[in-house]
């Protein structure tokens, strides 16, 4: 993939030199001016609303449709209802589709299917348009929005029951396969939103399916229940010997992104590719639990027995699955809300607990040991013989605060694995939907990495147009180019949003991915964050975020009157610029803002604990390009970015330390520590730069033995035992292909009795 630039060439140096410090004559009044506004703003006190933002898997459920859409598409909308209505006036007379029982309404939708079974692509594409006119919701018949969102999420339990979606993915494959199609893209100067309309339609039908039965309430039926777990399981495993769904979507990215379809209309790929990872996959927020206890309940203090067990389980757990440290800027949930501020209870001291390592307290008693007997012993923790009592008392509050994470405990195993095969035996791997996703990824996971990473830089903000670049609108431009300032202005916009859509899409996919492979296994998160970081991930995301992010979170890319489900029930007004202008009245565009917390989320979890991975941060001078981000007021955002700060602070010098105290307050107040972190100076032997390349190659080394133990196992392994006998080789049953039978007596005269013999020959061999 390309490689993009260092992010912030001309700024100011890692180590703090472009602050301002130094010595040197007094700076004249403007001067003086001049940088105290520069230091108010390194320091991120730009006056900004703090923003009201939740973070969730989604967004609401209408914003997640009407973001399929581009509004180049709209008119396609009158389009699906004609044909619908064309077609259902010749099956059903006098009655109109709510009309109708659930009977009936099979029936009629059995009729449909079996009418796309025909050979005239013009006539499969009207009745594919009127299955995605009853997955819109049969707006025609509907009164209000809300009725749409109602008739659309049954229609689509009503669709897949009768076994819609398997016949649009046997569609989908048709044209995915279709050579033609392809050629013709290829041949175009300029590809435009025509060259895609089969595709569009059938992914189209494809994600409202998805994203209506995902959703779930507390009013759905058992039926409904039912048939959502359903899905769920469809989509999860191989059916019929087919690659899961989610495969053959990535398929489809590496192949646009190769050149080879560029008129795959790529924005609705990346929606439904990351809608069904997250339907396979448990949900996201079930891994994003805080294990602390809530800094706002007053209920009587746990008993000591209670306070053990809970801090074992958050020992493991929490440290498994790197969950969101308790932040006092993120108010409690509506369902805790404090009724009066004589309940607030708020905490003394800070409102995290402090973890400590094995590996923390090893090194700890090595430097206590060579200060006061001198020698050590290895990593034995318990024999304190010789040492002072007050290197006791810290071991033994260290091992208090101590905690073994899942990832810890799976290296251990992986490590027992590759020393005992024999007497360990073979290992059992569940067949769970996040295992076999990975399995199915495994050998062309690179490829799938450099894809979304490419797809990704082309619709950054600060990407500039190429000639060698991905062509990523080719879903969003009209046939005619506008020739008008208002079209022009309307089609402007619907390019950002298509872009901006994009990024929220990819980023919460990866985000996603990475989550759930840790959860399954640590070398599997592992050999996706390797492959993100060779691909350039981390430059990548600074790149994205080397521009003006208060910005970029609050732009009014929208127009809500031509979003669904609201063009549809009321008549298109006429745009003028200052409606175009006027966007909607949000706050902050909850899109960008999700993006771009994805994005720190992922570049946290690709360089935690790294150190050559926290040295390209150093290296690519991300300091002044995260402090900017400071300015955005949401709790969340802020508390990512003081940790992306935190761990390089070590390595970026005391002048910058020096000069950017309030950050460096911030960042003890909001994020976590460990007991005898020491983030704030230097002196951390893990610190050093030497063994950085070494560090990645061991990394690399112990996830292929971990692939090739678990992955590549050989048909015929060096410890499965010979059978030696004559009579019993030639008495085994093979399996034979059913078509043997038949041309078994041409294959034998092809093989055997046509082949010349040379036994002299044979006997000298042997």
């Amino acid at each position: 993939m390309e490689d993009p630039a260092a992010p912030a060439a001309g700024s100011s140096s890692a180590n703090g030199n472009g602050n301002g410090g130094g010595k040197g004559k007094q700076a004249a009044p403007k001067g003086r001016e001049a940088f105290r506004s520069q230091r108010r703003e390194s320091e991120g006190s730009v006056d900004c609303p703090t923003l009201e933002f939740e973070y969730g898997d989604a967004d609401g459920h209408a914003a997640e449709l009407s973001e399929l859409y581009s509004y180049t598409e709209n008119l396609e909308f009158t389009t699906n209802r004609r044909c619908f209505e064309e077609d259902f006036k010749t099956q059903v007379q006098g009655k109109e589709w709510l009309e109708l029982e659930e009977d009936a309404q099979k029936a009629y939708v059995m009729g449909l299917l079996d009418r796309l079974e025909v050979v005239s692509r013009e006539r499969r594409l009207k009745v594919a348009r009127a299955v995605l006119y009853l997955a819109q919701g049969t707006f025609g018949e509907c009164d209000s929005e809300v009725d749409v969102l109602h008739w659309s999420r049954y229609n689509c339990f009503l669709l897949y029951q009768m076994g819609t979606f398997s016949t649009f993915l046997e569609l989908l494959h048709m044209e995915i396969d279709n050579s033609q199609a392809c050629s013709s893209a290829l041949r175009k100067p300029a590809i435009s939103i025509a060259d895609s309309t089969e595709l569009r339609v059938l992914l189209s039908v494809m994600y409202l399916l998805v994203e209506n039965i995902r959703l779930e309430r507390e009013t759905d039926s058992c039926r409904w229940r039912t048939v959502r777990e359903t899905f769920r399981t469809e989509l999860s495993f191989s059916v019929h010997n087919e690659e899961p769904f989610a495969l053959l979507l990535f398929s489809m990215v590496t192949k646009f992104c190769s050149g080879l379809a560029p008129h795959f209309p790529i924005k609705k790929v990346l929606l439904l590719l990351w809608k069904v990872v997250m339907q396979l996959l448990t949900k996201q927020d079930s891994l994003d639990i805080y294990n602390e206890r809530d800094l706002f309940k007053t209920e009587e203090p746990a008993t000591e027995e209670e306070e053990e067990s809970a801090g074992d389980g958050e020992r493991t757990l929490d440290g498994e699955l790197d969950l969101l440290e308790q932040d006092p800027l993120v108010p409690p949930p509506p369902s805790q809300t404090p009724l009066s501020a004589e309940r607030v209870a708020f905490p003394k001291g800070l409102p995290w607990a402090p973890k400590v390592r094995q590996k923390d307290i090893e090194h700890f008693l090595e430097m206590s040991r060579n200060k006061f007997i001198g020698f050590t012993l290895g990593q034995d923790t318990d024999t304190l013989v010789g040492l002072p009592r007050p290197i006791h008392e810290s071991v033994k509050t260290l091992k208090q605060h101590k905690y073994i994470s899942i990832a810890d405990v799976q290296i251990k195993n992986e490590e027992d694995l590759e020393k005992c095969p024999m007497s360990l035996g073979e290992e059992v791997v569940p067949e769970t939907p996040c295992e076999i996703l990975y399995q199915g990824m495994l050998y062309s996971l690179p490829q799938y990495m450099i894809a979304l990473l490419k797809i990704l830089l082309a619709a950054a903000p600060t990407s500039k147009a190429k000639t060698d670049s991905i062509n990523i609108l080719a879903d969003v431009l009209p046939e005619e180019m506008p020739i008008t300032v208002l079209q022009s202005m309307k089609l402007g916009i619907d390019v950002n949003r298509h872009k901006e859509i994009i990024v929220k899409s990819i980023s919460a996919l990866l985000l996603l991915l990475l989550k759930h492979f840790k959860l399954n296994h640590i070398y599997q998160f592992e050999y996706v964050s390797q492959h993100l970081v060779f691909a350039n991930c981390i430059p990548l995301i600074l790149k994205f975020f080397n521009q003006n992010i208060l910005s970029y979170i609050t732009a009014k890319n929208s127009i809500s009157v031509l979003d669904y489900p609201c063009c549809t029930i009321q008549d298109l007004p006429e745009l003028t610029t200052e409606s175009l202008e006027a966007g909607d009245n949000n706050q902050f565009c909850w899109r960008n803002l999700f993006s771009c917390i994805n994005l720190l989320r992922l570049l946290n979890k690709l360089t935690k604990w790294k150190h050559s991975r926290t040295m390209m941060l150093v290296v690519f001078k991300s300091a002044p390009i995260l402090k900017r981000a400071l300015k955005v007021k949401q709790a969340m955002l802020q508390l990512y970015v003081l940790k992306l700060l935190k761990i390089q602070t070590k390595y970026l010098g005391r002048q910058w330390r020096k000069s950017n105290m309030k950050t460096m307050s911030a960042i003890y107040q909001k994020v976590r520590h460990r007991m005898n972190d020491d983030w704030a100076y230097g002196n951390d032997i893990d610190a050093r730069p030497w063994d950085f390349q070494a560090e990645e190659c061991t990394l690399r080394a112990n996830i292929e033995a971990f692939n090739s133990r678990r992955y590549d196992k050989p048909q015929d392994s060096e410890f499965s035992p010979v059978d030696n006998c004559l009579q019993s080789v030639l008495g085994q049953r093979l399996d034979l292909p059913e078509d043997f039978h038949y041309s078994y007596e041409l294959w034998l005269e092809r093989e055997v009795f046509s082949q010349p013999i040379c036994w002299e020959e044979l006997l000298q061999n042997h």
